[in-house]
């Protein structure tokens, strides 16, 4: 594989490759002859047979359009109601990328329109969905990646070139080590680290979202397995939440020039929570973990993959994504090791059944010998009522509290819940099951779902299909933002309403407001759908508490807990004690060890028994620092 360049070249007509490069692990090829870039894809799929590898054709700049013919000849070739928003320029890799209202429309029957820009100004066109709701953290993002791009070109090509090093697959000492530096028998600051004779993989870098201070609230990076951070040859992010992703940008601080491998969404939403916690620390007057630009660096260092798009990261490690069902852009992470010696599914956080916003968690992959799964509702009381159960048990509280004039709080997280949340009740209120009464949504919420519409291919078919034909739910006129203090007395002091906040905790944010001002009247009504970790203050209202202190950012308050409080387990992103047994039990094909983690002590404990007496299977629930050895 060290020549695999100097192989490609040798398999085309000579002269017609000016440049040859790697972009991970695929490989570009640039030319300076505008015919052989017209016509020359027999010759490349000839070379692609061979090698077996990914090998893409693109145009030397000396043969490229000027910017503004090319944008000329898009906007000629591609009709008006298309609607494109936007016409960017990643010179470097001679690629112009359209973002549209209607993506499809610019693709033309069968890549028709794309071929004919292609050929007419040599530029490689990449097509991109316009979000429906304009979303600033994605045009950041997007410029941050097409913006001086010298640097991520040789970032890309050198990552290729460690990924072709000389490796053997007879190597006699291949072994597979997990260590857990978080998450092990604990819900937060999620972080796995996978060993091979060749690599070291960081498996998510995330925070304790319900502790503000102490060593409790990171993972253990201090470890001699790591030593030095750029040791470590790849991050895998399986979902944007910050017990999985909110160190990541700390890493790049502190000196980590790798990649980031994650979905497209995953890397917005990641970049939108973790500027987040800048602006709460900022809040709190205290010193954020890490800058605006450190979560820059996370994204022009991020690799994005669709779901069972196949990529080597390393010599020894080939990675697959598939649906995990839990929240947009989240993955279960299929690792290859050994070119098929070793075979791990990261499954990270799952949900096995379909709801409104995604279909369920895959459970089938092509080889498989160890499997991680979470235990979050893992114990032996977590059975989860089924959805339209639990849908129309909110329906009749909600009538309820809105009859007497009360107003019912949802503290939810901002990824995922939240936006399950907003389909059911705007399904309810346009059918009738609830009065026509306004939903107020407050925090980052309605940037996340911004989000969402630029990613419809990630969402279950029936949204996906109203997004496409223009129905947009999120974009119902029912919800109201809510965007400033002053916004926010008006909605406490208003009539009957719901309230769709963040945090879901009721660890900051806009929550804990409402909170605060509702909590006094027993007409109003508080209800957690999403998990309650342990020391947080949703977890002590949750277990009853009736006075509760708001901690040291609102001067130590006490409040009075005369709201009624109710938990709805059933609409969780999570799955539950059922479909964590029945994800295993129709896995295909089985595997031989199963590890447990991010789960409180006595349910991954619970969990594990279960497991092994219902699967006959190898089970184990690590403590964090130990190490399981899977190979």
């Amino acid at each position: 594989m060290a020549d695999i360049l100097k192989t490609i070249k040798e398999e085309l007509p000579s002269g017609v490759v000016s440049d040859a490069s790697f972009e991970g692990a695929n490989i570009v090829l640039y030319t300076e002859k505008k015919e052989f870039f017209k016509t020359g894809e027999e010759s490349i799929k000839k070379a692609v047979n061979r090698i077996k590898k990914r090998v893409e054709l693109r145009a030397d700049q000396k043969i490229l359009a000027s910017q503004e013919e090319t944008e000329k000849t898009i906007r000629a070739l591609v009709p008006a109601e298309a609607e494109i928003v936007n016409i960017l320029f990643d010179v470097q890799r001679s690629i112009v990328i359209i973002e549209a209202k209607r993506p499809g429309l610019v693709i033309g029957k069968q890549g028709s329109i794309l071929n004919d820009i292609k050929k007419s100004t040599c530029w490689l066109p990449t097509v991109q969905r316009s979000p429906a709701i304009p979303s600033k953290i994605t045009e950041k993002i997007r410029s941050v990646l097409y913006a001086n791009n010298n640097y991520r070109r040789k970032f890309l090509n050198d990552i290729g070139k460690k990924i072709y090093k000389e490796w053997s697959p007879e190597k006699k000492d291949i072994w597979v080590r997990l260590t857990f530096l978080g998450s092990g028998r604990q819900v937060g600051r999620s972080c796995l680290l996978l060993h091979t004779p060749n690599s070291k993989i960081l498996l998510d870098c995330g925070i304790n979202p319900a502790i503000s201070e102490g060593p409790e609230r990171f993972p253990y990076l201090d470890v001699a397995e790591i030593g030095d951070l750029n040791s470590i040859d790849a991050i895998i992010l399986s979902h944007a939440h910050l017990d999985h992703s909110g160190l990541i940008p700390y890493l790049y601080k502190m000196g980590y020039k790798g990649p980031t491998y994650l979905t497209p969404p995953t890397r917005d939403i990641a970049a939108l929570l973790q500027l987040d916690l800048i602006g709460v620390a900022y809040k709190k007057a205290e010193f954020p973990l890490y800058k605006a630009e450190d979560i820059k660096e996370m994204v022009r260092h991020s690799i994005c993959l669709d779901y069972g798009e196949v990529t080597d990261i390393t010599p020894d490690v080939r990675i697959t994504f598939y649906n995990a069902g839990h929240v947009l852009g989240s993955a279960q992470v299929h690792i290859n090791v050994g070119n098929g010696l070793h075979n791990f599914v990261y499954s990270a956080d799952t949900k096995y059944a379909k709801t409104r916003l995604l279909d369920p968690a895959v459970n089938r992959f092509p080889r498989i010998e160890a499997l991680q799964i979470e235990s979050t509702y893992g114990g032996k009381d977590d059975i989860l009522p089924p959805r339209r159960e639990t849908e129309a048990r909110f329906i009749e509280m909600a009538k309820e509290v809105i009859a007497n004039k009360g107003k019912i709080l949802l503290p939810e997280l901002g990824l995922g819940h939240s936006q399950e949340t907003m389909l059911r009740v705007e399904e309810a209120i346009r059918t009738g099951e609830l009065p026509q009464i306004p939903v107020y949504i407050d925090g980052m919420i309605w940037d996340i779902n911004a989000i969402h519409t630029a990613y419809p291919d990630f969402l279950s078919a029936n949204v996906r299909s109203q997004i496409f034909q223009d129905n947009n739910p999120f974009l119902s006129e029912i919800f109201k933002r809510v965007g400033s203090p002053i916004e926010r007395k008006q909605v406490i002091e208003g009539g009957p309403c719901i309230i769709i906040a963040t945090s879901g905790m009721l660890v900051g944010g806009a929550s804990v407001e409402y909170f605060r001002h509702l909590a006094d009247s027993p007409k109003n009504l508080m209800v957690f759908g999403s998990y309650q970790s342990i020391g947080s203050l949703g977890r002590t209202i949750q277990e009853g508490a009736k006075e509760v202190s708001l901690g040291k950012d609102y001067g130590n308050d006490k409040v009075t807990v005369n709201l009624r409080v109710e938990t709805l387990y059933g609409l969780s992103a999570h799955s539950g004690r059922n479909e964590l047994m029945q994800y295993v039990s129709r896995m295909n094909p089985k595997p031989k060890k199963i590890i447990l983690n991010h789960g409180e002590l006595s349910k991954c404990l619970d969990f594990a028994s279960s497991l092994y007496r219902a699967t006959h299977v190898e089970t184990s629930a690590p403590r964090n620092l130990e190490t399981i050895r899977l190979k």
